[in-house]
């Protein structure tokens, strides 16, 4: 017996935020949609990763009616500092960007919410049902699957750096361009006996180190680690001696005590964008189309910005037969990867120092001083540098049409 068919207008494969809110917009429009996931629910919805929204984001779930509980729960967050020999230097984002600051939310908390409204707009997430591999030499694409088989006038991957979808393109439309940076972070959630009031960056000559909320008794910590460093090398009491060097925590002044270290990893820090994005009826978004490094906390933000774009461009063509917007879908995501590449760049190089003794740790903490300073000051580079940290400005979209009678 064949296996069981089914017809949709879009697949979209993995359910992370990218695939949930290009879910939910397509489906409340009248689109039929179907979301393919290989994990079950309860491990998708605890996997605990990206925690700052940028307000352009944050703006675009609220005009799509996504952003209640995050409105309701989250932090506010305008401003961030960094150390430098001792020195605490403030940068108010929110004030120097005019208003574009961050929504601390941890992810997991934003998966929920997206399912929640997914389902109750009569939409369904099948969990636990990997995509096997994807088919495009037909005239429509077929989405194999262990439960049966979808067929889909457009297929999106938003299934990660192994994207199934991805290693569907035709051989010659595969690649990309990669950077391995020469240090890697090795990642820390902690319990935390008060709120972590804003994000700490730490320039220090044992490494760079950050502080970042996440709940009101969770925070996140990274270290600087050499590359490919192995995590057995790093016991408990390493991690927290170095965190409290590094970062000069000091509880008597207000600083966050750390408890219990309830997650523990290293993070090999790559940046990637693929030469492709669009193959006939295959598309990609967030991980499946660029890797970011943590730096400056974008990789959701960019995943979610992809989606906003692609979702008014499939709205447009399957609405009202507009095929070119959907067309210039590639050229416009590559300018946005890019763009949002450099800044994760400048920020790594900003934070970590170049290797070399004493002496030349010490110039090159007294450079990234002057830097600083300067980005915290009223002025053009403060002002630029505010803008795309925070992500001012809005997501993509233009009007969505109605959908059709």
């Amino acid at each position: 017996m064949s296996a069981p068919r089914r017809r949709v207008q879009v697949a979209v494969v993995g359910a992370g935020p990218a695939g949930l809110v290009l879910a939910n917009v397509l489906h409340r429009a009248g689109i039929s949609v179907e979301v393919r996931e290989r994990l079950g629910r309860a491990e998708l919805e605890q996997q605990a990763r990206a925690g700052l929204i940028e307000h352009r984001v944050v703006e675009y779930l609220r005009e799509q009616g996504l952003a209640d509980r995050l409105l309701a729960e989250g932090g506010r967050h305008e401003w961030c500092e960094f150390t430098v020999s001792g020195e605490r230097i403030h940068i108010p984002y929110g004030e120097l960007s005019g208003g574009a600051g961050h929504w601390v939310y941890p992810q997991q908390l934003l998966v929920r919410d997206l399912i929640a409204s997914y389902e109750k707009a009569g939409g369904a997430v099948r969990f636990d049902r990997p995509v096997l591999d994807v088919d495009t030499s037909g005239p429509v694409a077929l989405v194999r699957c262990e439960d049966g088989v979808l067929e889909a006038e457009h297929v999106v991957g938003c299934d990660g750096p192994r994207s199934t979808v991805a290693r569907a393109f035709p051989a010659e439309l595969d690649g990309a361009l990669e950077r391995r940076y020469p240090y890697d972070w090795l990642t820390v959630l902690a319990e935390v006996d008060r709120p972590v009031e804003g994000i700490r960056y730490a320039l220090h000559e044992a490494g760079f180190a950050g502080m970042m909320p996440r709940t009101s008794r969770l925070a996140r910590f990274y270290l600087q680690v050499p590359a490919d460093a192995d995590l057995a090398e790093w016991p408990e009491p390493r991690i927290r001696e170095q965190l409290a060097l590094r970062l000069g925590l000091q509880p008597e002044s207000g600083d966050p005590e750390l408890g219990a270290l309830t997650e523990v990893g290293m993070l090999r820090l790559r940046g990637r964008v693929r030469h492709h994005v669009q193959a006939g009826p295959l598309l990609l978004a967030g991980d499946a189309a660029h890797v970011l490094t943590p730096s400056g906390a974008k990789g959701l933000n960019l995943a979610v910005a992809d989606v906003a774009d692609l979702a008014h461009s499939l709205l447009r063509y399957h609405l009202e037969g507009d095929t070119e917007t959907l067309a210039g879908y590639q050229a416009r995501r590559h300018g946005a990867a890019w763009t949002t590449q450099e800044f994760s760049d400048r920020l790594l190089d900003l934070m970590h120092l170049p290797p070399g003794g004493a002496e030349e740790s010490a110039f090159g903490l007294r450079l990234r001083r002057e830097r600083l300073a300067r980005l915290a000051a009223p002025g053009p580079e403060g002002e630029a540098f505010a803008r795309a940290y925070g992500g001012a400005g809005r997501l993509r979209t233009g009007p969505a049409p109605a959908p059709a009678p």
